[in-house]
């Protein structure tokens, strides 16, 4: 059995070059750089240049270059023939969210996937955060108790730039919600489980092109817990926490900067031992939390290499294509009632 995988990049900017092959493939220990491609030539061969890999000037030669899987991190439009492409090429995938530009495309990239014989992934790095781990395990453990609430928050300062793709529903497939929310909705589920309705509201609050820079989900899981979502495309990076709260009936867990590319925030956990009587002076004391400091892990790593390790190990993924599905189920119901201006089940 070969204890590596053999890695062909998709699109080898952007998130690839920034974090996932130096951060994520580079170290990996079960992981080899093989080939990488981009439609940017002189990106592609100064990625190639920059990690000892070899540069190739088609997605054809990609797929024949000796891979076994393929990173895709193009933009969203190109997913769904990408995908298909590798499919019928025999090499698994791991695909950045959103898998496709709608529900339809990411049913046929499993479709294909399946038929091939060969695995797809869906990259939310952010679920193997070691501080996330460990306020699911408490959820799971009970110490919550009965779910309430949660709220997810991912924003960044993202101004006009010519071609930019994310900021073009035609290549993005749509703007802050689409990037970022996706992200957050995820976690939301890992912790509290399926959202069962949605309500939302977009908005160009500040930026003038054609994607939403705001926007706001509010959620109902099935367990009845409520939950909301918001993520902005105008709000300064430091401005932003990108917080995270989860409440239940024995406490809560408050976060800031675990939701994002790095490998950890500050996370606090405030727990009751057992459900206490009505305090009508609702006193809070302060400076009781617990912190949650688990050894951090790279998020990118983690991911390639549970990736690789499915594949050595013939196991199934997480988070697999049902996930990419989930999210895209979820996300379109999002828009749909941000057009219609009314509350959306989820199928």
């Amino acid at each position: 059995m070969p204890k590596t995988v053999r890695w062909g990049v998709l699109g080898s900017g952007g998130i690839a070059r920034r974090r996932t092959i130096p951060e994520g493939i580079i170290p990996a220990d079960n992981a080899d750089l093989t080939a990488v491609y981009d439609i940017n030539r002189t990106v592609n061969y100064e990625v190639a240049g920059a990690f000892g890999t070899k540069p190739v000037d088609s997605i054809d030669d990609l797929l024949k270059a000796g891979i076994d899987a393929v990173y895709i991190a193009t933009p969203a439009n190109m997913h769904y023939e990408q995908v298909l492409a590798c499919a019928k090429a025999g090499k698994h995938v791991l695909c950045e969210k959103p898998l496709g530009m709608t529900v339809d495309e990411a049913r046929a990239m499993i479709a294909a996937c399946e038929k091939a014989g060969v695995q797809l992934g869906t990259a939310f790095m952010m679920r193997y955060q070691t501080q996330h781990q460990a306020a699911l395990k408490l959820i799971q453990d009970g110490r919550l108790g009965k779910p309430a609430y949660a709220r997810a928050q991912l924003s960044c300062w993202y101004p006009p730039i010519e071609g930019a793709w994310r900021q073009d529903p035609a290549t993005g497939g749509g703007g802050s919600l689409m990037d970022m929310g996706g992200h957050c909705i995820d976690l939301l589920e890992m912790f509290f489980g399926p959202v069962r309705e949605v309500s939302c509201f977009i908005n160009s609050s500040v930026h003038a092109y054609k994607s939403e820079d705001s926007a706001v989900a509010m959620l109902r899981f099935e367990n009845g817990a409520l939950g909301s979502v918001d993520t902005f495309f105008c709000i300064p990076d430091n401005s932003s926490k990108n917080v995270l709260e989860l409440y239940g009936s024995k406490g809560s867990v408050i976060a800031s900067g675990t939701i994002g590319q790095g490998p950890a925030g500050q996370m606090t956990a405030y727990l009751e031992a057992d459900a206490a009587g009505y305090d009508a002076t609702q006193s809070r004391p302060t400076g009781e939390g617990v912190p949650i400091a688990p050894t951090p892990v790279n998020t990118y790593q983690a991911e390639i290499e549970d990736f690789s390790r499915a594949l050595l190990e013939g196991r199934s993924l997480a988070p697999c294509a049902q996930a990419g599905l989930r999210s895209q189920q979820i996300l379109a119901a999002c828009y749909e009632s941000a057009r219609t201006g009314r509350t959306v089940t989820i199928a």
